[in-house]
């Protein structure tokens, strides 16, 4: 049979077999990139063929030429089409989560994140909108249900946009908040901070029991390191650094809850974001 490989289909458009000859790169990497950044045909057309039309492939091999270049995939998705969103627009995010719209404030921060990325995203967009309904919040007005929804907003994108980095090995960086410890986005964010680097993490989450951080240490290769998240002093709780020590793991903490503790010698406090990805980004 001739080989089709550049010509359309009879529909308008190109599969995806087809656009990937043209553009020099395999399929998985092509529909991959159209499930995680939207480039490409709908995944909504159940029985029908996805086709790529010539302004996605133009699309496309402008994404190319940038990650030749040097970009990331995301980085590059972003700035060939453009900025969508301002770096650090609080006010539209704000306005979204206080209509309850969640629908734009997950649009609106995984637009952010494929733009400008989860430190610039955290730092110029999250942390400020946390604060003005912090603020909000003791002036009174009652709004712990934008609260929640922003968080869970943030988790969804933060897991689509830049989702765990999957390996046949265990990874041996642990993250975990301690017993009794609920707030556990400032650890989502710094796993995926570390999976734009290509740095997986084991995610325990919030509230994870003292012994479940042993058990975990006994499952993963050693030397192992664990960050530990306490949001307020009561969750700040020594027996889990003494335990993950004497598995023979190197301990960091963050936040604010160990503020005011002494703390063991061989602990080692995480001041920002930008901070634990320097460390655990070169071990």
């Amino acid at each position: 049979m001739p080989h089709r490989s550049t010509a359309a289909t009879d529909e308008a458009g190109y599969t995806v077999r087809t656009a990937a000859e043209r553009l020099g790169i395999p399929t998985a990497t092509l529909r991959s990139w159209n499930r995680r950044y939207g480039i490409g045909p709908r995944q909504d057309r159940p029985g029908r063929h996805r086709l790529y039309t010539e302004a996605d492939l133009a699309l496309l091999d402008r994404m190319l030429e940038l990650i030749r270049g040097g970009a990331t995939p995301a980085a590059a998705s972003a700035a060939a089409r453009g900025p969508a969103v301002a770096l650090g627009d609080i006010d539209t995010l704000l306005s979204a989560a206080f209509a309850l719209d969640s629908r734009t404030v997950y649009s609106l921060l995984e637009t952010h994140l494929q733009n400008y990325g989860v430190a610039e995203t955290w730092n110029r967009l999250c942390r400020p909108a946390f604060a003005d309904i912090v603020a909000r919040q003791l002036g009174g007005e009652g709004c712990v249900d934008v609260e929640h929804l922003l968080s869970w907003c943030i988790v969804s994108a933060l897991h689509r946009t830049v989702p765990p980095v999957l390996s046949d090995q265990p990874a041996t960086l642990v993250l975990a908040c301690t017993s009794g410890e609920t707030h556990s986005l400032p650890l989502e964010t710094l796993r995926a901070a570390l999976a734009e680097r290509g740095i997986g993490a084991q995610m325990l989450g919030p509230d994870v029991p003292t012994t479940a951080l042993r058990d975990t240490l006994g499952r993963i290769p050693t030397p192992a390191t664990v960050m530990l998240w306490s949001q307020q002093e009561s969750t700040a709780l020594t027996s889990a650094v003494r335990t993950c020590a004497e598995a023979g793991a190197r301990v960091y903490l963050g936040g604010p809850g160990w503020d005011n503790l002494i703390l063991p010698d061989h602990a080692i406090r995480i001041a920002s974001l930008a901070e634990a990805v320097e460390r655990f980004g070169s071990r």
